[in-house]
């Protein structure tokens, strides 16, 4: 096809009425194509694989969608809503983290609202916690509550006031903090069921609890003075531990040591009194023999304690000029 350049103006202002009328013929259909491109946009979306879709069809629910592309009527006449079933929430009370990290940094406004308690014997405590929590029926959520984080800090503020004011402040700063935590978490969670929230409680997690900087100076006194007595108190016990046992010890050996002696002179005399009733009885049945027996035992026993032993036939000659009188050897 050949472009034949107009001889006139005329010409070529015909040519171009023919071109403009060729190209508004397709105008209609372009038009058509773009609304309907965008109708496709507006009507595809995405669902993450933490995610459900809910969808409300003229406020109403219609569907719960899975993870992956779906399709919706445009124009609002199908509304999505996206909720994080997977992901674990989480919410600060008395505290606020600006930036999280190996280094966090906390927000400088001050809480007391939230984290100031009175304990079960009246003193003041500082309070800081946190609750982790994960959607649990998204239509809940959805349809039973309207603000979720106002319902889970108000019903968090009122439980762990009750638990606070239910213990001692010893039994909140040391020996109840995971008590405290347990029956918090359990409370809360009847509260949001009872609420029918769809809301599950992961953990409830005490952060820091303080006295108040006003009765601070006094609060660390009263607890020098109880370190003090408890210090009193175990070097008593460790004195007490020592000295007792020890005594009850040398108590203990003088009575086995005196029950030892009595029944050795008991047996002993038992057996003096028995070998007396044997030598008795022996006697009374041949005294010449048994007086002969012990005159001959008695020198057996005084004999080698006696020394040098001389014996003297009376009738030989006097051999007192021939002993070695004076010891001498």
């Amino acid at each position: 096809m050949e472009f034949k350049i107009p001889d006139t103006p005329e010409e070529l202002f015909r040519q171009g009425r023919r071109g403009f009328s060729q190209l508004t013929r397709w105008i209609p259909f372009l038009f058509l194509l773009i609304i309907g491109f965008g109708l496709f946009l507006s009507s595809l979306y995405e669902i993450q694989t933490d995610e459900v879709g809910v969808i409300r069809r003229f406020g109403k629910y219609a569907r719960t969608t899975q993870p992956g592309l779906h399709l919706k009527w445009p124009f609002n006449i199908e509304r999505l809503d996206v909720v994080k079933v997977k992901r674990v929430f989480k919410e600060e009370f008395g505290f606020r983290t600006v930036k999280a990290g190996v280094q966090s940094q906390y927000s400088q406004r001050s809480y007391q609202d939230e984290a100031l308690m009175l304990t079960g014997d009246l003193n003041v405590l500082e309070v800081t916690w946190i609750i982790q929590y994960r959607i649990k029926d998204p239509l809940k959520l959805l349809f039973n509550i309207s603000d979720p984080r106002k319902v889970i800090g108000d019903a968090s503020e009122v439980v762990m006031r009750q638990v606070i004011g239910d213990s001692s402040v010893t039994e909140s700063l040391i020996t109840r903090r995971i008590d405290i935590n347990i029956e918090a978490q359990k409370k809360l969670q009847e509260i949001l069921d009872s609420y029918d929230t769809g809301i599950h409680i992961e953990t409830v997690k005490l952060q820091d609890v303080n006295p108040s900087d006003e009765v601070k100076p006094s609060f660390n006194e009263v607890n020098e003075a109880k370190q003090e007595k408890e210090k009193v108190i175990n070097q008593s016990r460790e004195a007490y531990n020592k000295a007792v046992p020890k005594a009850r010890g040398e108590a203990e050996k003088t009575i086995r040591e005196a029950e030892g002696y009595a029944l050795e002179r008991v047996n002993q005399a038992q057996g003096d009194a028995a070998q007396f009733l044997s030598v008795w009885k022996a006697y009374k049945e041949c005294k010449d023999v048994t007086r002969q027996r012990l005159y001959l035992e008695t020198l057996q026993e005084i004999l080698p304690r006696a020394g040098k032993i001389y014996v003297i036939d009376p009738k030989g000659n006097p051999v007192l000029p021939l002993l070695n009188l004076k010891g001498e050897p």
